[in-house]
């Protein structure tokens, strides 16, 4: 058996080789050549799967280390019986943890009260779910909208895109890229926001039509990027007016990268019966990186603000992003993965 491996996955190396012969590659540069007798492959965003890279293969199995899957031709991959797996949720915490420690670190910066702020979560996936329970805790206001969650969840509160723009303090999106979502936040979007209202992406770039949020920059609040159209070439005019501007890190954690790995290890395992790795989980010994819990009860903003930033000092992320935009792929993969907190 051969299995073709995206060297940047972390914990993975060493894990396969009782098992196959491993080969480790770019995620970007995986060719049909390298996959042409590969039995698996495991990757994650960077590796496009489709004809052109899996015609002729005899892959049987992709999986991927991550939450994301636009990468991959669905339809492709169901003609030619090829089964996928991704990570959904791996990420969920980590986006979560990004999504606050960047609001609040924002209204520090600009002094903004964020008392009594309402905050529109569109896609109620597992990280918009990570990122409304956090917010209950913090004490926000809440709009929910997903339509199709909201067909399945009836019996729960969503609201109307336009009721959320025009009622929401802050705006994060975590819906995933498809061609309904494709550009969603354009112009007429920006228009119905509130004058002053925050705006965060962390979900996919390609869902922003970017020139139309640089027109509406001058009447929005922070704006606060982490994806973007085009990576890993960055719109140096968007990152200028964000107030905050990272190299697609939102969900690196230690422990997302841990839960994303052991997904793909285990979903290779099942598929070819492999006993021995159905459980697989990687670990750590730094004790200083385990998930922290962090009391809010009775703080104030600008305490949680300071608990926050000393968990997730993001400033840090942008700071070295505003250094080096040219260097958004060695900025990823040299990342230092930050610890988790829950409220």
């Amino acid at each position: 058996m051969k299995i073709v491996i995206d060297k940047s996955i972390p914990f993975i190396e060493g894990v396969f080789e009782p098992y196959a012969t491993v080969l480790y590659m770019e995620g970007p540069e995986i060719s049909n050549e390298d996959l042409r007798d590969a039995d698996a492959l495991i990757i994650r965003t960077r590796t496009r799967c489709d004809a052109r890279l899996l015609d002729g293969s005899n892959v049987k199995i992709i999986a991927t280390a991550t939450a994301a899957t636009d990468n991959i031709d669905y339809d492709y991959c169901r003609r030619h019986g090829i089964f996928f797996q991704n990570a959904s949720g791996c990420n969920a915490g980590a986006v979560a943890n990004y999504v606050f420690s960047a609001l609040y670190g924002a209204a520090a910066r600009k002094s903004i009260d964020l008392t009594g702020a309402t905050i529109g979560i569109i896609g109620l996936g597992n990280a918009g779910q990570r990122v409304e329970s956090m917010a209950r805790s913090l004490g926000f206001k809440i709009l929910r909208h997903d339509p199709k969650k909201a067909e399945i969840e009836w019996y729960t509160q969503f609201c109307s895109l336009d009721k959320l723009l025009k009622d929401s303090d802050i705006v994060t999106l975590h819906v995933p890229l498809n061609e309904s979502t494709r550009c969603m936040a354009d112009a007429e979007f920006f228009a119905k926001m509130k004058d002053g209202a925050f705006f965060i992406n962390t979900a996919q770039g390609d869902i922003v039509a970017e020139q139309d949020l640089t027109e509406a920059a001058h009447r929005l609040g922070p704006i606060i990027i982490d994806t973007w159209s085009h990576e890993p070439t960055v719109n140096t005019r968007l990152m200028n007016l964000a107030e905050i501007a990272t190299p697609h890190i939102a969900g690196y954690s230690l422990q997302s990268k841990q839960t994303g790995s052991a997904m793909a290890v285990r979903a290779v395992a099942r598929f070819f019966k492999l006993a021995s790795l159905y459980e697989f989980f990687p670990q750590t010994d730094i004790m200083e990186y385990q998930a922290v819990k962090l009391d809010v009860t009775d703080k104030s903003q600008g305490q949680i603000a300071a608990m926050l930033q000393y968990n997730y000092p993001i400033f840090t992320d942008d700071f070295m992003f505003r250094m080096n935009p040219t260097k958004f792929e060695e900025l990823r993969t040299n990342y230092q993965y930050r610890r988790e907190f829950f409220i």
